[in-house]
C-alpha cells in the first residue's frame, strides 16, 4: 500500500518577490537603535566640525613646512653669504698680485701674505687644518698617495702632506693627501 503525501500549495511567486523586495528596501530597526532626526542633525553638525578642524589642521601643517623650509633656505644663503665676506679680501689681494709689475721675490713675498690671509679666513669660520707631518697614519683623516719604505721614520707615520686636509670641529671636510712611511726594521721586530 503506498501512502500519498498532501502536496503543499506553492505560494504565488510574484506576490512572495514584491513582499520580500519592499522588506528589503525598508529596514526594519529595533527600538533601541532608532535615533531621532535632532540627534541625527547633531551628529552630522559634529562631524562637519571635525573635517573643517581636520582641513585648517592640514593648511596650518602645510603653512608650517613651507614656513620652515623658506627659514632653512634663508638660513643656507646667510651663513654662504658670511663664509664668502670672509674670502672677498683674500680675492682682492689675489687681482691686486696679477696686476703687479714686481720682482719673482716680491710676488712670493705677496702670495704668501695671501696664503696667511686665507688661512685666517679659513680659522675664523672655525676650519681647522688635519694634523699631518708626523703623525700616525689614520685612514679616517689622511688619504694615502703612496708608502714609501724609509728606515728613519717610524712605520705608518705620515712624512709628507702632498695636500692639506680640513675639518670643521669633528667633521672632516677633506682628507688630507700623504705619503706614509714603511719602515721595514720596525716590521721585523
Amino acid at each position: 500500500m503506498t501512502t500519498e503525501e498532501p502536496i503543499e500549495s506553492i505560494p504565488n511567486t510574484e506576490a512572495s518577490l514584491d513582499s520580500q523586495a519592499e522588506s528589503a528596501e525598508t529596514p526594519v530597526l529595533p527600538r533601541e537603535s532608532a535615533i531621532t532626526q535632532e540627534e541625527f542633525d547633531r551628529l552630522k553638525a559634529e562631524r562637519d566640525s571635525l573635517i573643517d578642524r581636520l582641513a585648517r589642521t592640514q593648511a596650518e601643517f602645510d603653512n608650517v613646512r613651507k614656513r620652515e623650509a623658506r627659514e632653512r633656505a634663508e638660513f643656507r644663503d646667510y651663513a654662504v653669504a658670511n663664509a664668502v665676506e670672509q674670502f672677498l679680501p683674500v680675492l682682492d689681494n689675489f687681482q691686486l698680485a696679477l696686476k703687479s709689475n714686481g720682482t719673482v721675490e716680491q710676488l712670493r713675498t705677496g702670495v704668501e701674505l695671501i696664503v696667511k690671509q686665507m688661512e685666517e679666513a679659513l680659522r675664523s669660520l672655525n676650519v681647522q687644518p688635519v694634523e699631518a707631518v708626523g703623525a700616525e697614519f689614520n685612514p679616517r683623516v689622511h688619504e694615502a698617495l703612496e708608502m714609501v719604505e724609509k728606515s728613519d721614520v717610524p712605520d705608518h707615520q705620515v712624512f709628507e702632506e702632498v695636500r692639506p686636509g680640513y675639518r670643521i670641529k669633528e667633521r672632516l671636510i677633506r682628507p688630507a693627501l700623504v705619503r706614509v712611511a714603511s719602515n721595514p726594521q720596525q716590521k721585523e721586530a
